[in-house]
């Protein structure tokens, strides 16, 4: 889920920074420039890990800053393929699941990769689950029991096993216009989002399986 990144970079230290040893300081503004940002390819960066090498401090003309350059190695969260993480649902329409695991919201479960048969009850605003059964109209699953139902509701947890990822560079630009009259902008997408799974054995809410097992139940 984490990883270590190497990077390069040259980091400027205030004057009022002078009093802190120099591998302090650059830390510190290694941070302010790097933690919870996304870099494209690498993942959601979290915080420095160490610095490698760095280099002597150089004063530029024209300002006081002590200017270093750096090689540094920074914790970023990007979880492999196929690997299996923990978290808890955030909400849920009709295309998909969203979940969070705190610090990261940006995980979709799309409804092809739900448990089958499955259908999204509108009145609950949550996807539902429902075991050995040969239905797969949305209709006749709506008129099922509500009994029957496995609900993956908001705030349970939830165990996905991440199926891809893809980043999203949204370069400013001037807003567009047609004859005068402004074009509505589409809706921002996350730089970083994961693709999740659950539609098989062990996936899925970690209260199905607990059930399973505290009733001695068959998952195979």
């Amino acid at each position: 889920m984490f990883n270590l990144a190497i990077l390069k970079d040259t980091v400027a230290i205030h004057p009022v920074s002078f009093g802190l040893p120099p591998e302090q300081a650059i830390i510190a503004e290694l941070n302010k420039k790097y933690a919870n940002r996304v870099l494209h390819d690498v993942g959601l960066c979290i915080t420095v890990f160490d610095l490698s090498e760095v280099g002597e401090g150089k004063v530029r003309y024209g300002d006081g800053f002590l200017w270093y350059k750096t090689v540094f190695r920074l914790i970023v969260f990007r979880p492999f393929t196929s690997e299996v993480i923990l978290g808890k649902v955030k909400s849920s329409d009709e295309q998909s699941i969203r979940v969070s695991l705190g610090f990261f919201d940006d995980i979709y479960i799309p409804v092809i990769y739900l448990p089958q048969p499955n259908c999204f009850d509108p009145n609950e605003r949550a996807h539902f689950w429902i075991p050995d059964s040969e239905l797969s109209d949305s209709h006749q699953l709506l008129d099922t029991p509500v009994a029957d139902r496995m609900y993956i509701d908001t705030g349970e947890v939830v165990r996905l096993r991440v199926e891809a990822d893809e980043f999203f560079d949204d370069e400013p630009g001037p807003p567009k216009a047609q004859e005068g009259v402004a074009v509505k902008t589409e809706a921002k997408r996350a730089p970083y989002s994961i693709i999740g799974s659950i539609g098989e054995q062990g996936l899925g809410l970690v209260s199905w399986w607990n059930d399973a097992h505290a009733t001695g139940g068959d998952t195979s």
